[in-house]
């Protein structure tokens, strides 16, 4: 058989085409860029080679691989000028650069260095979450599941020359107990990433609670800077300071919740908590960073959404959209309330990790924009390509669906300022709601992926209701 090029009259255009690929051979860590220039069809000009210095992220790789197929752009471009017959000026140069849907998503460029404060000093850091790397795993009840979002945007941010506990060179991983796992290779992480990640992370698996473990743990490591997402009572933070004498700074996953109930809304970072809140043991962590006299941070999101949401708020949504059923919603359906994206927090997390103007501050973090629940229904449908869905609006007083919960949300409006957080940090969210419910969707329940089986046990209670009145 006959291989050959052939070149057609039209266009007389180059057209260049290039793409990286991140850490193909784990012996050297060198990574592939490629290009390939074509004119009339076929092509002109092409390679394939090793790049010469080792990257940290597939951001890195893609930019290395566009300015060599840019330096073979401006050659090309140069060469066709000094052919006497060739059309003069010489059209413009187009080039392509292919990204992976991983790349567009989880690795993004928006988190990169020049969007995040960066420090001069390379500290370790330990993130104290649930996320297990070694066993394909993460633990999705007590994991604010930020932590593998936050990974991936402290390592775009190149911010990985740090060691960290859970992050970057070195890692521990402490989960509070265990639960059945969730595969996140499928899902986030293809195998070469994956293999290339097992060697750089030191998981520490121990029950949080068993706290000589915990100190005896990170004091033999040693780290500059903590993150913990997922503790709930001051208690667990002690073993930490311990450990840690000369801790840099400490950030803590908060919560909105905390919050006193009012009429006034929305919650700014200076409004009267509620004591008696189940997040009560948050405040108090609060207190106890302070009366260390640690640098601390601390972030309350409001309701958090997104790929691999251990809470189901907008699978809530999804599973009802897909089997075509009506969407119950308790009362007027007008309560208005507040999401942020999991991709968002993760990048406010990187954004006070050595910022001294984040020093012993709380902020708010979620989206910017406000929604009924009812909008919230719409919103879900239209993000995953549904059509507009029927709502059912009832009473709740007038059910008794014994320890069943029929609403992912609080049954009042809630939802919290993001200025403090905007105008201190230079932070805001990325995500807008429509756009951040399509992408959980795509990369999760679209996929068949979901934390909980669809349980419409309380809808047929309140669907079967006579009196309930429907929208």
């Amino acid at each position: 058989m006959n291989y050959g090029l052939h070149y057609g009259k039209y266009p007389t255009v180059l057209e260049g085409y290039c793409d990286a690929n991140w850490i193909s051979y784990t012996k050297d860590s060198k990574s592939t860029s490629g290009y390939v220039f074509t004119i009339g069809g076929g092509a002109v000009s092409w390679k394939s080679t090793k790049q010469t210095c080792i990257v940290r992220s597939t951001m890195e790789s893609e930019f290395i691989a566009l300015d060599k197929a840019a330096e073979e752009a401006e050659w090309l471009r140069n060469f066709l000028e000094d052919i006497p017959s060739w059309m003069k000026p010489v059209s413009v140069t187009y080039v392509s650069v292919k990204t992976g849907r991983f790349n567009e998503t989880l690795m993004n460029p928006r988190c990169s260095r020049h969007h995040v404060h960066c420090s001069a000093y390379s500290p370790a850091t330990c993130a104290m979450g649930a996320l297990e790397m070694t066993g394909q795993a993460l633990d999705r009840k007590e994991l604010k599941w930020a932590c593998i979002h936050l990974i991936l945007c402290i390592q775009e941010s190149k911010k990985s020359t740090r060691r960290f506990v859970g992050l970057g060179s070195r890692s521990a991983t402490i989960p509070r107990r265990s639960y059945p796992g969730i595969t996140v290779q499928k899902m986030l992480m293809s195998k070469q990433n994956k293999a290339v990640w097992k060697k750089r992370i030191l998981h520490l698996k121990g029950d949080r609670k068993d706290f000589e473990f915990v100190k005896t743990s990170l004091a033999a490591e040693g780290f500059d800077v903590v993150y913990d997402i997922n503790g709930r009572e001051a208690d667990e933070v002690k073993p930490i300071l311990d450990a840690l004498p000369k801790l840099e700074q400490f950030i803590y996953c908060s919560s909105a919740g905390v919050y006193l109930k009012s009429d006034l809304l929305p919650h700014f970072e200076t409004d009267a908590v509620d004591p008696k809140s189940r997040h009560k043991g948050k405040l108090e962590t609060e207190s106890s960073l302070d009366s260390r006299g640690v640098n601390w941070t601390s972030l309350r999101p409001v309701y958090i959404y997104g790929p691999l949401n251990y809470n189901p708020v907008e699978e809530w949504f999804f599973h009802r959209l897909k089997a075509g059923r009506p969407i119950p919603i308790p009362n007027s359906g007008i309560q208005i309330t507040q999401l942020g994206h999991v991709k968002d927090l993760a990048r406010a997390f990187v954004t006070v990790l050595g910022n001294p103007k984040a020093s012993k501050q709380v902020y708010n973090i979620s989206g910017s924009k406000y929604v009924t629940f009812d909008g919230l229904a719409r919103a879900c449908a239209k993000a995953a390509g549904f059509p507009e869905p029927e709502i059912v609006h009832y009473n709740p007083k007038e059910f008794d669906f014994g320890k069943k919960k029929a609403f992912p949300f609080r049954d009042q409006h809630f939802f919290a300022s993001i200025e403090k957080a905007q105008r201190e940090l230079g932070w805001t969210p990325e995500f807008g709601l429509v756009d951040g419910l399509a992408d959980s969707y795509n990369l999760d329940f679209g996929r068949g992926t979901f934390r909980k089986a669809a349980d419409f046990s309380t809808d047929d209670i309140i669907l079967g209701k006579s009196f309930v009145l429907q929208t």
